[in-house]
């Protein structure tokens, strides 16, 4: 049973319960396994996981076999393979296992999407208080109010008293600091019967999003048995919170439930081409990751309920050996802290057929790439993790899957390279017959008609799971009708999969450069994610791009001097780069695919058919008023219960010996030697802003800097 927090009586300002600390030991990266208590899961389950892992490695394995005993007797009908041909066929047989494995995933969840659902998760009332955690880092306050308070309306009516809202912010920026608690000033309560807010504001973002998270556990995480994670984009129904708790409560050995976040809210043409392959082709990918990974499943950071005991024991992160890009803190926690649980013995389940859980997507192209670099950097940090000690074969699997995101652009683009290298070679050079001791000459031979096939076959294998999202959807009646019906269905899945095709050449120059960047020991660093509808300006756009286009020219023109076969076979990853400026130009900006929409194209079941905690959302951001753009200190000290609310957040440091840092003390002199407000803000560096806000004594000096001349100046400004 776990802790009831109590109202702050001390100091009614202060936006935070009193601490329940939790002891959150850290992990190192090989430990001893813990087995998963016996008799957590039925015969049934045990029998559907085996059944479904033994699915995936035999269809995997035949067809890897049949792909890469094709392509070796493509590359020479003589069985005499050149070092370049040898070097061909291992960068084939590499990108081939991975489809192979896509398809085998996305085979079986399109089965199971066939069939009804036969038994469901067992639910009971959680006897417990489930805290809800938002980390946000220099994000837009409003859209986050406007979640939080549909959110919290719904939670009133369904669920009184079961559920605390936290947001936990890792801002470093003083404007976005300050505005912050003028956005949640009324949202903030202390309502312990209903549904109270609080709000706790980090003085040093350590180790980012997983320090943000670790610190609220260290804190108060004894007071609540679960915790909810979100991210600033997320918003989840009163219903889906509720069967989230009552799954945990009935799973005493699970310590996280991951749910199928559902993109809405794209209005941009990248967004809605990423929101309609996750309506349509999402289930049938889901389905089978989950029908495989059994209780090894995985993580993805948010949307996903956590048990807060087996989580402080187990997923403190480890800290790596060495300097960033591979060392350091883990950018990419989610992963590893779901195989650490796991590796305590703890249960990961991904239950896909909770509903109502929605997150959104980045609106433009150049937005993903440069959340990529982030995720690149992570994801290969996991790479110790691949061969730790205590873990088990699914979460190798997930780790691995998530290098071969990011490294399966390497292998295909020095791919794409050596068969070019082969073509010149073929074309330009003169053959060595002899070569090798032998009575009889080494002919340069390939197999058109088996290269041909394989291609198409190759080819089939990519674009399968999509199709079976078009066909699993299309079989549904109920289901595709809210896709727009057969028609708009079809189409829709057409020009996603050719827009698609486009993209993913410029997605895969721009993650090899990534990959050899951090190779070089370049660290990404941690940027906000892009909540706008990412429009940039042609001029932005063609600097993002030029190397991606003039890449694409120069492929297209070695490929035409060799054959005009081979440009037409390197046209589908030729012509994306080529056209990469207008196509990213096109990708962000609501206005630019305002076309979409009314003619239906894209269209995503939450369109038509909108989830009442959409339709709040809507009213809610409609609702919102406009923010005044004004310096933080300014804003402060002219709004008397901002400002009283500011000081009541920050900590008494009266009992504790200053540390030495150069921003506070450079800030503190500044304060005291500024004229007026106007000079203050021209001497200071953004770290000394900070500093300023955090300390009270500074705070409350800016008062005096606040006169009448120095508003008129700003206000001329």
């Amino acid at each position: 049973m776990s802790i009831e927090p109590a109202v702050n009586t001390s100091n009614p300002q202060r936006a935070l319960p009193p601490e329940s600390p939790l002891p959150m030991p850290r992990h190192g990266v090989h430990e001893q396994a813990t087995p998963l208590p016996s008799g957590q899961r039925s015969y049934f389950y045990l029998l559907r996981t085996l059944v479904s892992r033994l699915f995936v490695l035999t269809v995997m394995a035949g067809l890897s076999y049949y792909g890469i005993t094709e392509m070796y007797g493509v590359l020479s009908t003589t069985h005499n393979v050149t070092y370049l041909q040898w070097l061909f066929l291992l960068l084939f047989s590499i990108n081939f296992l991975w489809i192979a494995f896509a398809f085998a995933q996305a085979l079986l969840g399109f089965l199971l999407q066939l069939k009804p659902r036969i038994s469901h998760y067992p639910e009971q009332d959680a006897a417990f208080t489930t805290a809800i955690l938002l980390p946000i880092y220099n994000e837009e306050p409003q859209r986050i109010k406007a979640a939080l308070t549909v959110m919290r309306e719904d939670l009133l009516i369904k669920a009184p008293g079961k559920f605390a809202v936290f947001i936990l912010s890792d801002t470093n920026n003083a404007d976005a600091w300050v505005t912050e608690e003028q956005v949640f000033l009324d949202l903030i309560n202390h309502d312990c019967q209903g549904c109270p807010v609080y709000y706790r504001r980090r003085q040093k973002n350590t180790e980012r999003k997983a320090g943000n998270i670790g610190d609220w556990v260290q804190r108060w995480g004894g007071a609540y048995e679960a915790m909810i994670v979100l991210d600033a984009d997320s918003v989840m129904s009163a219903d889906c919170l509720l069967r989230l708790s009552r799954r945990l409560a009935a799973a005493p050995a699970v310590g996280l439930i991951q749910t199928l976040p559902t993109i809405v809210r794209a209005n941009t043409l990248y967004g809605r081409l990423q929101q309609f392959a996750n309506h349509c082709f999402g289930p049938i990918y889901a389905e089978g990751l989950a029908a495989w990974h059994g209780l090894s499943s995985n993580f993805w950071g948010h949307n996903a309920i956590i048990r807060t005991q087996a989580f402080a024991s187990a997923s403190h992160l480890p800290i790596l050996p060495g300097k960033p890009p591979f060392g350091g803190h883990i950018l990419s926690h989610d992963f590893i802290e779901a195989a650490l649980l796991r590796r305590a013995g703890w249960g990961v389940r991904f239950d896909t057929d909770i509903s109502t859980s929605f997150e959104e997507a980045p609106p433009s192209l150049i937005d993903v790439m440069i959340r990529d670099r982030r995720w690149c950097q992570g994801n290969l940090q996991h790479t110790p993790f691949m061969f730790a000690q205590g873990f088990t074969l699914p979460t190798r699997l997930h780790i691995f899957s998530g290098l071969m995101s990011y490294l399966s652009a390497v292998f295909w683009l020095s791919l794409i390279v050596v068969g070019l290298a082969i073509a010149v070679q073929a074309t330009y050079v003169r053959p060595e017959y002899f070569a090798n001791p032998s009575l009889f000459p080494t002919w340069p031979v390939f197999d058109s008609e088996r290269a041909l096939n394989l291609f198409i076959v190759s080819m089939a294998l990519v674009f399968a799971p999509k199709l079976f999202g078009w066909l699993a959807a299309l079989l549904n009646i109920p289901r595709c009708m809210q896709f727009g019906g057969p028609l708009l269905l079809t189409v829709s899945t057409l020009l996603e999969i050719i827009m698609s095709a486009l993209y993913a050449p410029v997605l895969m120059v721009h993650q090899f450069m990534v990959v050899v960047g951090i190779f070089r020991g370049k660290d990404s660093g941690w940027m906000p994610q892009s909540r706008d509808d990412g429009a940039l300006s042609w001029k932005s756009v063609a600097r993002a791009h030029l190397g991606h286009t003039l890449f694409g020219v120069i492929l297209a023109i070695i490929a035409l001097l060799i054959s005009k076969q081979l440009f037409y076979w390197l046209l589908p990853i030729t012509s994306g780069l080529m056209l990469s400026i207008p196509l990213s130009w096109l990708s962000g900006g609501k206005r630019r695919s305002k076309w979409l929409k009314p003619l239906g194209l894209l269209r995503a079941p939450q369109e038509k058919y909108p989830a009442p905690i959409l339709l709040q959302l809507e009213q809610q951001l409609a609702q919102q008023p406009p923010l005044a753009r004004q310096h933080a200190f300014r804003k402060l000290v002219q709004h008397p219960n901002l400002y009283q609310w500011h000081l009541a957040q920050l900590p008494d440091k009266s009992d504790q010996q200053p540390e030495f840092h150069p921003p506070r003390i450079l800030a503190e002199w500044k304060v005291r030697h500024a004229k007026d407000m106007q000079q203050l803000e021209s001497w200071l560096e953004p770290a000394e802003s900070i500093a300023i806000l955090s300390q009270r004594e500074c705070v409350q000096q800016l008062k005096a800097l606040d006169t009448p001349v120095s508003r008129l100046t700003a206000s001329s400004a």
